[in-house]
């Protein structure tokens, strides 16, 4: 399969079009394909065969900052080569022209975005993709010649080619071998190194709060401002060691930089020449359940260590119209409000002059704390929103109920919160044609019950009526409990931000630059290197009913 990319449109948000370039062959143009991809039904996928054209044509597409990327070939082409071929596209036009990408943008900087497309793909064929890599070979108006604009002023020979041209010559050796993800001649005043794990959790629960499905989906982003080329080698390490770090990350994705012989015979160990700036180093899933033996009935409710735990109650009140919502806050993480900054500690630091830092490893910090409840279309309304702390909106139109808990909520000492509604659901028949005056005014109510001056004043069937009267209300009271039951929600999520805590237990145990191996960093040169950890949860943790 060695199919040829033909061309690449780029719409905005009015279906205009920005920008087109074309590779190769004579492919369909812009205004005559953009019509064919709308045509067919939402949700549309990222690949379309338009079987009717001449040639029929393969369609991939990206939404990215209400911009799309349609890129087309008449040939076979593998589908994730040319799915990340539009990745890499917008993370390259992103670097160069700024974030967020925006059609001003593109239009304002066409020969920079033409550069990089002519770069990016040669005749249809892939070839630089690496930002590093395209910074030697596109030719980019420096910060000089913005500052001086027209000025003609003296300059020593060389100053303004290594400010106005990246492809000057480099003070690197030719025979050095070429790195395609490293720029040449890598120059920093600050030499620094910083690793961010964030990790996004994806957790299940019983209405018991049993675990039924418990995922962390880890990133590993560095940062590298090191001159010269370094050889950097970084150590990770489980809740347990190191022995068994290959048992506990599944589905490992590492950059092309990472060594992989050096990963497999030492797993947790990554070996690399970094990339210039803020890269993904890897990317990991891992299995929060503990057991592994498919014994899920044994889990506990606290057996995640989650720093937060939720329980719903429904079908409270009289009439069975009120739920409750009860948060547990881990006292661990519920210090969002300190006064202390957030800082990057070193990889085996963590505490500053005033003790741990808010937001470390040794001090972590909970954060953006929500809970959202959906509910069935049924509810019309919710007549009370009672929050032990924090705002609770909702909003008819939206079918959700949100309840957000600030930090200094989070710092006062409160573990537990609560959150009790009524739900109002839709009108039902006999309270529209029940007499709201109850003096028989209503034209169905006096057709049935007709008021007469024959009865007696006093009857001796008074008590029988008394006792069939409390019978219709407790019946009634059944009634309207088994309509409001419909009405309860089923599920809730949370949201929220750990700083300094991650969810699978993994650490950088080491950031560790190789004084052999590196070069053009003197031996004196000492990095500083940094580590933050981010746990998030995006509605990600949710409980059913």
């Amino acid at each position: 399969m060695n199919g040829l990319i033909e061309a690449l449109h780029i719409y905005d948000e009015q279906n205009s079009l920005v920008l087109s370039h074309t590779y190769t062959s004579r492919p369909l143009s812009a205004t005559h394909l953009l019509p064919l991809y709308l045509d067919h039904p939402t949700p549309r996928p990222n690949l379309i065969y338009l079987a009717n054209t001449n040639p029929p044509t393969l369609v991939f597409s990206l939404t990215h900052s209400n911009l799309l990327f349609l890129l087309t070939s008449s040939s076979e082409v593998e589908p994730l080569l040319a799915l990340e071929f539009l990745h890499r596209v917008v993370d390259s036009f992103e670097e160069f022209l700024g974030a967020p990408l925006l059609a001003h943008k593109i239009e304002a900087n066409y020969d920079v975005a033409a550069q990089l497309l002519t770069e990016m793909c040669d005749g249809g064929t892939i070839n630089t993709t690496e930002p590093n890599a395209l910074r030697d070979l596109i030719e980019v108006e420096g910060l000089m010649g913005k500052l001086l604009g027209n000025l003609s002023l003296p300059t020593k020979a060389g100053f303004g080619t290594n400010f106005n041209n990246s492809s000057a010559p480099s003070l690197i050796p030719q025979n050095t071998p070429a790195l395609p993800w490293r720029r040449a001649n890598v120059r920093h005043t600050s030499n620094e190194l910083y690793a961010d794990i964030v990790e996004t959790l994806s957790v299940t629960l019983a209405p018991s709060g049993r675990p039924l499905a418990a995922l962390a989906s880890g990133t590993i982003a560095f940062t590298s401002k090191v001159s010269g080329v370094p050889d950097i080698v970084m150590t990770l390490t489980g809740p347990s060691g190191k022995h068994n770090l290959n048992s506990i990350i599944d589905l490992p994705v590492f950059h092309p930089c990472v060594r992989l012989a050096r990963w497999r015979e030492q797993p947790g160990v990554l070996s690399f020449i970094p990339p210039d700036g803020r890269f993904i180093l890897a990317g990991y899933e891992v299995d929060l359940l503990p057991a592994s033996d498919g014994r899920t009935g044994s889990l506990g409710p606290n057996s995640l260590k989650l720093p937060i735990s939720l329980e719903i109650k429904t079908g409270l009140g009289a009439a069975g119209s009120d739920f409750e919502v009860r948060l547990n806050v881990n006292r661990v993480f519920a210090i969002g409000g300190s006064s202390h900054q957030a800082g990057r500690p070193g990889p085996g630091g963590g505490r500053g002059l005033g003790g741990p830092q808010a937001g470390t490893a040794a001090s972590p910090s909970l954060h953006d704390l929500k809970v959202q409840v959906p509910l069935p279309a049924d509810v019309r309304n919710l007549s009370e929103l009672r929050p032990s702390k924090g705002d609770a909106n909702y909003n008819p139109g939206d079918q959700f109920l949100e309840w957000s808990i600030p930090s200094k909520d989070l710092a006062s000492g409160t573990s537990y919160f609560g959150l009790r509604c009524t739900v109002v659901g839709q009108l039902a028949e006999e309270d529209e044609s029940a007499d709201p005056t109850g003096f028989g005014f209503n034209n169905t109510a006096s057709a049935v019950n007709e008021y007469s001056y024959d009865e007696p004043y006093q009857s001796s069937s008074a008590p029988k009526e008394a006792g069939k009267s409390a019978e219709a209300e407790s019946e009634k009271d059944a009634r309207r409990a088994a309509q409001n039951k419909i009405l309860m929600p089923s599920s809730a999520s949370v949201s929220f931000a750990v700083k300094g805590w991650l969810a699978s237990g993994i650490k950088v145990e080491s950031i560790i630059v190789d004084p052999r191996k590196s070069r053009g960093l003197g031996e004196a040169v000492k990095p500083y290197k940094g580590v933050k950890y981010l746990t998030v949860s995006k509605g990600g943790v949710e409980i059913r009913c």
